[in-house]
Protein backbone atom coordinates (compact mmCIF):
# COMPACT_ATOMS: atom_id res chain seq x y z
CA UNK A 1 0.00 0.00 0.00
CA UNK A 2 2.74 2.48 0.97
CA UNK A 3 4.69 1.90 -2.25
CA UNK A 4 1.58 2.51 -4.35
CA UNK A 5 0.84 5.73 -2.46
CA UNK A 6 4.39 7.01 -2.99
CA UNK A 7 4.31 6.48 -6.76
CA UNK A 8 0.72 7.62 -7.11
CA UNK A 9 1.26 10.81 -5.13
CA UNK A 10 4.07 11.93 -7.41
CA UNK A 11 2.16 11.38 -10.63
CA UNK A 12 -1.26 12.51 -9.46
CA UNK A 13 -0.12 15.74 -7.81
CA UNK A 14 0.49 17.06 -11.31
CA UNK A 15 -2.23 15.21 -13.22
CA UNK A 16 -5.20 15.41 -10.86
CA UNK A 17 -5.43 19.17 -11.25
CA UNK A 18 -6.68 18.53 -14.78
CA UNK A 19 -9.62 16.40 -13.67
CA UNK A 20 -10.50 17.75 -10.22
CA UNK A 21 -12.34 21.05 -10.21
CA UNK A 22 -13.11 23.57 -7.50
CA UNK A 23 -16.62 24.93 -7.82
CA UNK A 24 -19.17 26.77 -5.68
CA UNK A 25 -21.22 24.65 -3.30
CA UNK A 26 -23.83 25.97 -0.88
CA UNK A 27 -23.84 22.63 0.94
CA UNK A 28 -20.21 23.02 2.06
CA UNK A 29 -19.38 25.30 4.97
CA UNK A 30 -16.32 26.65 3.15
CA UNK A 31 -18.42 27.71 0.17
CA UNK A 32 -16.88 25.39 -2.42
CA UNK A 33 -16.32 21.73 -3.20
CA UNK A 34 -13.44 19.86 -4.85
CA UNK A 35 -14.87 17.16 -7.08
CA UNK A 36 -13.69 14.81 -9.77
CA UNK A 37 -14.81 15.34 -13.38
CA UNK A 38 -15.06 11.86 -14.98
CA UNK A 39 -14.98 13.13 -18.58
CA UNK A 40 -11.84 15.14 -17.88
CA UNK A 41 -10.19 12.27 -16.00
CA UNK A 42 -10.79 9.87 -18.87
CA UNK A 43 -9.49 12.37 -21.42
CA UNK A 44 -6.36 13.32 -19.43
CA UNK A 45 -5.44 9.65 -19.05
CA UNK A 46 -5.64 9.23 -22.82
CA UNK A 47 -3.43 12.29 -23.38
CA UNK A 48 -0.98 11.15 -20.71
CA UNK A 49 -0.58 7.77 -22.38
CA UNK A 50 -0.01 9.39 -25.79
CA UNK A 51 2.30 12.25 -24.77
CA UNK A 52 3.26 12.30 -21.08
CA UNK A 53 6.00 14.93 -21.52
CA UNK A 54 4.04 18.15 -21.90
CA UNK A 55 0.36 17.61 -21.20
CA UNK A 56 -0.57 21.25 -20.70
CA UNK A 57 0.83 22.30 -24.10
CA UNK A 58 -1.10 19.48 -25.80
CA UNK A 59 -4.32 20.43 -24.04
CA UNK A 60 -3.92 24.08 -25.03
CA UNK A 61 -3.26 23.03 -28.63
CA UNK A 62 -6.33 20.79 -28.68
CA UNK A 63 -8.57 23.39 -27.04
CA UNK A 64 -7.41 26.16 -29.35
CA UNK A 65 -8.17 24.06 -32.44
CA UNK A 66 -4.57 24.32 -33.67
CA UNK A 67 -4.74 20.72 -34.92
CA UNK A 68 -7.41 20.37 -37.60
CA UNK A 69 -7.57 16.60 -37.02
CA UNK A 70 -8.92 17.06 -33.47
CA UNK A 71 -12.73 16.87 -33.36
CA UNK A 72 -14.86 19.41 -31.50
CA UNK A 73 -15.69 17.01 -28.66
CA UNK A 74 -12.00 16.43 -27.96
CA UNK A 75 -11.45 20.20 -28.07
CA UNK A 76 -14.20 20.68 -25.51
CA UNK A 77 -12.85 17.91 -23.25
CA UNK A 78 -9.37 19.43 -23.41
CA UNK A 79 -10.98 22.70 -22.36
CA UNK A 80 -12.74 20.93 -19.48
CA UNK A 81 -9.34 19.67 -18.26
CA UNK A 82 -7.87 23.18 -18.44
CA UNK A 83 -10.94 24.67 -16.72
CA UNK A 84 -10.36 22.24 -13.85
CA UNK A 85 -6.70 23.27 -13.73
CA UNK A 86 -7.36 27.02 -13.47
CA UNK A 87 -10.05 26.59 -10.82
CA UNK A 88 -7.32 26.23 -8.18
CA UNK A 89 -5.58 29.60 -8.76
CA UNK A 90 -9.02 31.24 -9.04
CA UNK A 91 -9.91 29.97 -5.56
CA UNK A 92 -6.47 30.81 -4.16
CA UNK A 93 -6.71 34.38 -5.52
CA UNK A 94 -10.01 34.93 -3.71
CA UNK A 95 -8.59 33.54 -0.47
CA UNK A 96 -5.47 35.70 -0.73
CA UNK A 97 -7.52 38.83 -1.41
CA UNK A 98 -9.49 37.97 1.72
CA UNK A 99 -6.25 37.59 3.71
CA UNK A 100 -4.82 40.77 2.23
CA UNK A 101 -7.59 42.92 3.68
CA UNK A 102 -7.46 41.07 7.00
CA UNK A 103 -10.36 41.25 9.45
CA UNK A 104 -11.13 44.94 8.93
CA UNK A 105 -13.81 44.32 6.29
CA UNK A 106 -17.37 43.06 5.84
CA UNK A 107 -16.86 40.22 3.39
CA UNK A 108 -15.03 36.89 3.11
CA UNK A 109 -13.48 35.05 0.17
CA UNK A 110 -16.78 33.14 -0.15
CA UNK A 111 -18.45 36.40 -1.22
CA UNK A 112 -15.87 36.72 -4.01
CA UNK A 113 -16.32 33.20 -5.40
CA UNK A 114 -19.65 33.97 -7.10
CA UNK A 115 -17.93 36.39 -9.47
CA UNK A 116 -15.16 34.08 -10.66
CA UNK A 117 -15.66 30.45 -9.55
CA UNK A 118 -18.75 30.01 -11.71
CA UNK A 119 -17.81 26.93 -13.77
CA UNK A 120 -20.16 23.94 -13.40
CA UNK A 121 -17.41 21.48 -14.38
CA UNK A 122 -19.81 19.64 -16.69
CA UNK A 123 -20.84 21.64 -19.76
CA UNK A 124 -18.71 20.93 -22.84
CA UNK A 125 -17.66 24.23 -24.40
CA UNK A 126 -15.43 25.32 -27.26
CA UNK A 127 -14.41 28.79 -28.40
CA UNK A 128 -15.49 30.05 -31.82
CA UNK A 129 -12.98 30.98 -34.51
CA UNK A 130 -13.14 34.63 -33.40
CA UNK A 131 -11.45 33.58 -30.14
CA UNK A 132 -14.15 35.31 -28.10
CA UNK A 133 -17.50 33.52 -28.41
CA UNK A 134 -18.15 30.52 -26.14
CA UNK A 135 -20.13 27.73 -27.81
CA UNK A 136 -21.89 24.93 -25.94
CA UNK A 137 -21.81 21.41 -27.43
CA UNK A 138 -24.82 19.13 -27.27
CA UNK A 139 -24.74 15.31 -27.26
CA UNK A 140 -24.54 15.24 -31.05
CA UNK A 141 -21.50 17.52 -31.15
CA UNK A 142 -23.56 20.44 -32.45
CA UNK A 143 -22.64 23.86 -31.06
CA UNK A 144 -24.69 26.91 -30.17
CA UNK A 145 -23.92 30.29 -28.61
CA UNK A 146 -24.18 30.54 -24.83
CA UNK A 147 -25.99 33.35 -23.06
CA UNK A 148 -23.60 33.13 -20.08
CA UNK A 149 -19.81 32.88 -20.28
CA UNK A 150 -17.75 31.02 -17.67
CA UNK A 151 -14.87 33.06 -16.24
CA UNK A 152 -12.54 30.04 -16.47
CA UNK A 153 -13.05 30.07 -20.26
CA UNK A 154 -12.28 33.79 -20.37
CA UNK A 155 -8.94 33.04 -18.70
CA UNK A 156 -8.13 30.38 -21.31
CA UNK A 157 -9.28 32.60 -24.18
CA UNK A 158 -6.85 35.35 -23.18
CA UNK A 159 -3.89 33.12 -22.26
CA UNK A 160 -1.02 33.00 -24.75
CA UNK A 161 1.69 30.50 -23.90
CA UNK A 162 3.96 31.93 -26.61
CA UNK A 163 4.20 35.53 -25.43
CA UNK A 164 7.68 36.72 -24.52
CA UNK A 165 6.89 37.35 -20.86
CA UNK A 166 6.03 33.64 -20.61
CA UNK A 167 3.65 33.91 -17.69
CA UNK A 168 2.55 30.47 -16.54
CA UNK A 169 -1.11 29.46 -16.78
CA UNK A 170 -1.27 29.43 -12.95
CA UNK A 171 0.02 32.99 -12.68
CA UNK A 172 -2.17 34.17 -15.55
CA UNK A 173 -5.31 32.71 -13.91
CA UNK A 174 -4.33 34.27 -10.57
CA UNK A 175 -3.71 37.67 -12.21
CA UNK A 176 -6.92 37.62 -14.27
CA UNK A 177 -8.91 36.75 -11.15
CA UNK A 178 -7.54 39.73 -9.21
CA UNK A 179 -8.35 41.93 -12.23
CA UNK A 180 -11.88 40.58 -12.79
CA UNK A 181 -14.09 43.68 -13.34
CA UNK A 182 -17.07 42.39 -11.32
CA UNK A 183 -14.84 41.38 -8.42
CA UNK A 184 -13.09 44.78 -8.49
CA UNK A 185 -16.45 46.58 -8.54
CA UNK A 186 -17.54 44.54 -5.52
CA UNK A 187 -14.36 45.43 -3.62
CA UNK A 188 -14.75 49.09 -4.59
CA UNK A 189 -18.06 49.14 -2.68
CA UNK A 190 -16.00 48.56 0.46
CA UNK A 191 -13.41 51.20 -0.45
CA UNK A 192 -10.78 48.79 -1.79
CA UNK A 193 -9.59 50.30 -5.06
CA UNK A 194 -7.20 48.68 -7.53
CA UNK A 195 -4.00 50.73 -7.76
CA UNK A 196 -2.40 51.46 -11.13
CA UNK A 197 1.21 50.40 -11.72
CA UNK A 198 2.53 53.89 -10.97
CA UNK A 199 0.31 54.46 -7.95
CA UNK A 200 1.49 51.14 -6.54
CA UNK A 201 5.15 51.97 -7.19
CA UNK A 202 4.64 55.43 -5.70
CA UNK A 203 3.25 54.03 -2.43
CA UNK A 204 5.85 51.33 -1.73
CA UNK A 205 6.18 50.56 1.97
CA UNK A 206 9.31 49.67 3.92
CA UNK A 207 8.43 45.99 4.25
CA UNK A 208 7.84 45.77 0.51
CA UNK A 209 11.25 47.34 -0.16
CA UNK A 210 12.89 44.73 2.07
CA UNK A 211 11.44 41.98 -0.13
CA UNK A 212 13.19 43.34 -3.26
CA UNK A 213 16.71 42.74 -4.52
CA UNK A 214 19.36 45.42 -4.00
CA UNK A 215 19.14 46.49 -7.63
CA UNK A 216 15.34 46.75 -7.52
CA UNK A 217 15.52 48.80 -4.33
CA UNK A 218 17.74 51.30 -6.15
CA UNK A 219 15.19 51.46 -8.97
CA UNK A 220 12.38 52.24 -6.52
CA UNK A 221 14.43 54.82 -4.60
CA UNK A 222 15.37 56.68 -7.80
CA UNK A 223 11.77 56.46 -9.03
CA UNK A 224 10.61 58.02 -5.76
CA UNK A 225 13.24 60.76 -5.87
CA UNK A 226 12.06 61.94 -9.29
CA UNK A 227 8.40 60.90 -9.49
CA UNK A 228 7.33 61.85 -5.95
CA UNK A 229 8.99 65.25 -6.26
CA UNK A 230 6.94 66.00 -9.36
CA UNK A 231 3.81 64.49 -7.83
CA UNK A 232 3.89 67.09 -5.05
CA UNK A 233 3.72 69.85 -7.67
CA UNK A 234 0.92 68.11 -9.60
CA UNK A 235 -1.10 67.50 -6.43
CA UNK A 236 -0.93 71.21 -5.65
CA UNK A 237 -2.60 71.80 -9.03
CA UNK A 238 -5.37 69.28 -8.30
CA UNK A 239 -3.97 66.32 -10.32
CA UNK A 240 -4.79 63.19 -8.31
CA UNK A 241 -4.11 60.22 -10.62
CA UNK A 242 -0.61 58.79 -11.04
CA UNK A 243 0.22 59.02 -14.76
CA UNK A 244 2.92 57.12 -16.59
CA UNK A 245 6.39 58.68 -16.04
CA UNK A 246 7.27 61.21 -18.73
CA UNK A 247 10.33 60.92 -21.00
CA UNK A 248 12.22 63.68 -19.12
CA UNK A 249 11.50 61.91 -15.83
CA UNK A 250 12.77 58.61 -17.24
CA UNK A 251 15.94 60.27 -18.54
CA UNK A 252 16.56 61.81 -15.13
CA UNK A 253 16.08 58.42 -13.49
CA UNK A 254 18.62 56.86 -15.88
CA UNK A 255 21.18 59.51 -14.89
CA UNK A 256 20.54 58.97 -11.18
CA UNK A 257 20.88 55.20 -11.58
CA UNK A 258 24.17 55.67 -13.42
CA UNK A 259 25.50 57.53 -10.37
CA UNK A 260 24.70 54.38 -8.39
CA UNK A 261 26.64 52.23 -10.90
CA UNK A 262 23.45 50.79 -12.39
CA UNK A 263 23.63 51.00 -16.16
CA UNK A 264 20.37 50.75 -18.12
CA UNK A 265 20.71 51.47 -21.81
CA UNK A 266 17.37 53.11 -22.64
CA UNK A 267 14.14 54.48 -21.22
CA UNK A 268 12.38 51.47 -22.77
CA UNK A 269 14.56 49.05 -20.75
CA UNK A 270 13.99 51.16 -17.63
CA UNK A 271 10.22 51.02 -18.18
CA UNK A 272 10.44 47.23 -18.54
CA UNK A 273 12.41 46.86 -15.30
CA UNK A 274 10.07 49.17 -13.38
CA UNK A 275 7.08 47.11 -14.50
CA UNK A 276 8.85 43.93 -13.38
CA UNK A 277 9.24 45.53 -9.94
CA UNK A 278 5.52 46.37 -9.98
CA UNK A 279 4.70 42.70 -10.65
CA UNK A 280 6.79 41.73 -7.63
CA UNK A 281 4.99 44.33 -5.50
CA UNK A 282 1.57 43.04 -6.54
CA UNK A 283 2.78 39.51 -5.78
CA UNK A 284 3.98 40.69 -2.37
CA UNK A 285 0.65 42.40 -1.62
CA UNK A 286 -1.27 39.21 -2.27
CA UNK A 287 1.04 36.64 -0.72
CA UNK A 288 2.73 38.33 2.23
CA UNK A 289 -0.29 39.05 4.38
CA UNK A 290 -0.78 35.60 5.79
CA UNK A 291 -2.51 35.09 9.09
CA UNK A 292 -1.76 32.43 11.66
CA UNK A 293 -3.38 29.06 11.07
CA UNK A 294 -4.25 28.84 14.77
CA UNK A 295 -6.08 31.06 17.26
CA UNK A 296 -6.16 31.10 21.05
CA UNK A 297 -8.94 29.02 22.61
CA UNK A 298 -10.14 30.75 25.78
CA UNK A 299 -11.95 27.60 26.95
CA UNK A 300 -8.91 25.34 26.96
CA UNK A 301 -6.16 27.92 27.29
CA UNK A 302 -4.46 26.36 24.26
CA UNK A 303 -4.61 26.93 20.51
CA UNK A 304 -7.01 25.58 17.93
CA UNK A 305 -7.32 25.85 14.14
CA UNK A 306 -9.20 28.87 12.79
CA UNK A 307 -12.82 28.10 11.94
CA UNK A 308 -12.74 30.18 8.74
CA UNK A 309 -10.19 27.96 7.00
CA UNK A 310 -11.20 25.41 4.34
CA UNK A 311 -11.78 21.99 5.85
CA UNK A 312 -11.42 18.78 3.87
CA UNK A 313 -12.28 15.30 5.02
CA UNK A 314 -9.19 13.17 4.42
CA UNK A 315 -9.02 9.43 4.73
CA UNK A 316 -5.88 7.61 5.84
CA UNK A 317 -4.56 7.23 2.29
CA UNK A 318 -5.14 10.94 1.57
CA UNK A 319 -3.21 11.94 4.69
CA UNK A 320 -0.25 9.70 3.85
CA UNK A 321 -0.27 10.96 0.26
CA UNK A 322 -0.33 14.59 1.43
CA UNK A 323 2.54 13.98 3.86
CA UNK A 324 4.63 12.62 1.00
CA UNK A 325 3.76 15.56 -1.26
CA UNK A 326 4.63 18.05 1.50
CA UNK A 327 7.94 16.23 1.99
CA UNK A 328 8.63 16.38 -1.78
CA UNK A 329 7.95 20.12 -1.98
CA UNK A 330 10.23 20.78 1.00
CA UNK A 331 13.01 18.62 -0.44
CA UNK A 332 12.70 20.19 -3.88
CA UNK A 333 13.12 23.70 -2.48
CA UNK A 334 16.05 22.71 -0.28
CA UNK A 335 17.93 20.69 -2.89
CA UNK A 336 17.46 23.35 -5.60
CA UNK A 337 19.28 25.87 -3.45
CA UNK A 338 22.06 23.39 -2.69
CA UNK A 339 22.36 22.28 -6.32
CA UNK A 340 22.71 25.88 -7.52
CA UNK A 341 25.48 26.55 -5.02
CA UNK A 342 27.34 23.33 -5.88
CA UNK A 343 27.04 23.62 -9.67
CA UNK A 344 28.11 27.26 -9.77
CA UNK A 345 31.10 26.37 -7.61
CA UNK A 346 31.97 23.47 -9.92
CA UNK A 347 31.62 25.70 -12.99
CA UNK A 348 33.97 28.34 -11.58
CA UNK A 349 36.54 25.66 -10.69
CA UNK A 350 36.27 24.23 -14.21
CA UNK A 351 36.87 27.65 -15.75
CA UNK A 352 39.90 28.26 -13.52
CA UNK A 353 41.49 25.07 -14.84
CA UNK A 354 40.54 25.74 -18.46
CA UNK A 355 43.35 26.59 -20.86
CA UNK A 356 41.24 29.03 -22.88
CA UNK A 357 38.76 30.44 -20.36
CA UNK A 358 40.62 30.68 -17.03
CA UNK A 359 40.77 34.49 -17.40
CA UNK A 360 36.97 34.59 -17.30
CA UNK A 361 36.50 32.51 -14.13
CA UNK A 362 36.05 35.62 -12.00
CA UNK A 363 33.52 36.96 -14.51
CA UNK A 364 31.14 34.03 -14.12
CA UNK A 365 29.13 35.47 -11.20
CA UNK A 366 28.95 38.99 -12.76
CA UNK A 367 27.81 37.30 -15.97
CA UNK A 368 25.00 35.48 -14.17
CA UNK A 369 24.05 38.77 -12.52
CA UNK A 370 23.69 40.47 -15.90
CA UNK A 371 21.75 37.51 -17.29
CA UNK A 372 19.36 36.79 -14.40
CA UNK A 373 19.11 40.17 -12.66
CA UNK A 374 19.19 42.53 -15.65
CA UNK A 375 17.80 40.07 -18.24
CA UNK A 376 20.55 40.95 -20.72
CA UNK A 377 21.24 38.71 -23.71
CA UNK A 378 24.58 36.93 -24.10
CA UNK A 379 25.32 39.25 -27.03
CA UNK A 380 24.93 42.30 -24.76
CA UNK A 381 26.81 40.65 -21.88
CA UNK A 382 29.91 39.77 -23.93
CA UNK A 383 31.42 43.29 -24.23
CA UNK A 384 30.64 44.11 -20.58
CA UNK A 385 32.75 41.12 -19.50
CA UNK A 386 35.58 41.85 -21.93
CA UNK A 387 34.65 39.01 -24.28
CA UNK A 388 35.01 39.18 -28.03
CA UNK A 389 31.74 37.55 -29.14
CA UNK A 390 28.37 36.06 -28.27
CA UNK A 391 29.86 32.59 -28.76
CA UNK A 392 32.55 33.24 -26.18
CA UNK A 393 29.94 34.42 -23.67
CA UNK A 394 27.87 31.31 -24.40
CA UNK A 395 30.84 29.00 -23.82
CA UNK A 396 31.71 30.67 -20.51
CA UNK A 397 28.22 31.22 -19.04
CA UNK A 398 26.21 28.57 -20.92
CA UNK A 399 22.99 29.10 -18.92
CA UNK A 400 21.32 26.15 -20.65
CA UNK A 401 24.02 23.70 -19.61
CA UNK A 402 24.05 25.15 -16.08
CA UNK A 403 20.28 24.66 -15.85
CA UNK A 404 20.59 21.07 -17.11
CA UNK A 405 23.27 20.19 -14.54
CA UNK A 406 21.37 21.84 -11.69
CA UNK A 407 18.27 19.92 -12.74
CA UNK A 408 20.19 16.61 -12.78
CA UNK A 409 21.75 17.27 -9.39
CA UNK A 410 18.43 18.41 -7.90
CA UNK A 411 16.57 15.32 -9.13
CA UNK A 412 19.32 13.02 -7.80
CA UNK A 413 19.34 14.65 -4.38
CA UNK A 414 15.54 14.57 -4.13
CA UNK A 415 15.58 10.92 -5.23
CA UNK A 416 18.12 10.07 -2.50
CA UNK A 417 15.96 11.84 0.10
CA UNK A 418 12.77 10.11 -1.06
CA UNK A 419 14.45 6.70 -1.06
CA UNK A 420 15.69 7.31 2.49
CA UNK A 421 12.18 8.33 3.50
CA UNK A 422 10.69 5.29 1.78
CA UNK A 423 13.13 2.96 3.54
CA UNK A 424 12.45 4.68 6.86
CA UNK A 425 8.68 4.14 6.43
CA UNK A 426 9.15 0.60 5.15
CA UNK A 427 7.73 1.46 1.73
CA UNK A 428 10.50 -0.28 -0.19
CA UNK A 429 13.14 -2.96 0.15
CA UNK A 430 16.66 -2.18 1.33
CA UNK A 431 18.35 -1.65 -1.02
CA UNK A 432 15.55 -0.64 -3.38
CA UNK A 433 15.15 -2.67 -6.54
CA UNK A 434 16.64 -1.04 -9.69
CA UNK A 435 13.34 -0.97 -11.56
CA UNK A 436 11.66 0.77 -8.65
CA UNK A 437 14.46 3.36 -8.44
CA UNK A 438 14.24 3.97 -12.20
CA UNK A 439 10.49 4.54 -12.13
CA UNK A 440 10.70 6.73 -9.06
CA UNK A 441 13.43 8.86 -10.71
CA UNK A 442 11.20 9.39 -13.76
CA UNK A 443 8.31 10.49 -11.57
CA UNK A 444 10.52 12.91 -9.62
CA UNK A 445 11.89 14.33 -12.88
CA UNK A 446 8.33 15.02 -14.10
CA UNK A 447 7.44 16.52 -10.72
CA UNK A 448 10.55 18.77 -10.69
CA UNK A 449 9.99 19.87 -14.29
CA UNK A 450 6.39 20.84 -13.58
CA UNK A 451 7.31 22.74 -10.42
CA UNK A 452 10.57 24.42 -11.54
CA UNK A 453 12.56 23.51 -14.60
CA UNK A 454 10.10 23.72 -17.51
CA UNK A 455 9.41 27.39 -16.84
CA UNK A 456 13.14 28.07 -16.31
CA UNK A 457 13.98 26.48 -19.67
CA UNK A 458 11.29 28.52 -21.42
CA UNK A 459 12.79 31.74 -20.03
CA UNK A 460 16.14 30.90 -21.59
CA UNK A 461 14.54 30.07 -24.95
CA UNK A 462 12.63 33.35 -25.17
CA UNK A 463 15.69 35.42 -26.10
CA UNK A 464 15.30 39.20 -26.07
CA UNK A 465 12.69 40.74 -23.83
CA UNK A 466 12.73 37.78 -21.46
CA UNK A 467 11.26 38.06 -18.00
CA UNK A 468 13.24 36.12 -15.38
CA UNK A 469 10.53 35.44 -12.82
CA UNK A 470 10.67 31.65 -12.44
CA UNK A 471 11.47 30.05 -9.09
CA UNK A 472 14.79 28.92 -10.58
CA UNK A 473 15.71 32.50 -11.60
CA UNK A 474 14.71 33.78 -8.15
CA UNK A 475 16.98 31.23 -6.48
CA UNK A 476 19.87 32.17 -8.80
CA UNK A 477 19.41 35.82 -7.85
CA UNK A 478 19.25 34.92 -4.18
CA UNK A 479 22.55 33.03 -4.50
CA UNK A 480 24.19 35.97 -6.34
CA UNK A 481 23.13 38.43 -3.66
Amino acid sequence: MGLVILEYALAMDVLSRYWKIYRISTSQRVGYEHRSVPAAQEFIQQIHNLAPANIQADLLSYFGGENSVVDVTSRAKAGLCLRSYVSQPILRACQKIDNLFGGDKFFTYEDLLRFVLDDDGETLIIVDGDGKTQLKLDKNGESRTRSYNFFSLQILQTFNADIKSKMSLDNWAFLKTTQNPELKDFLAEFGFQHFSDWALLNRVRVKQLESLSKRDRHLVEVFHAVYRRDRVQKNSKGVRKCPEPSSPQMEEMLNELQKRDIIINSTFELMTELKQVVRQLRHYDIWSCRESLEVHDSNTGGYTYRTDLPINNFNEVDIEEQEILDFLHDQLSLTLSNAIMQEIGDRINYLKKSKHYSIFAEQFIPGLQLYYCQSLSLKDIAPQLGMTSWDQARRVLNPGELLSKIRTRTVKQVLDSVLSKAEEKGLTKIPAEPEYVKKLAEEIEAFADEEIFREAAEEIRVGKGRSMNSLYAQQIRKYIE
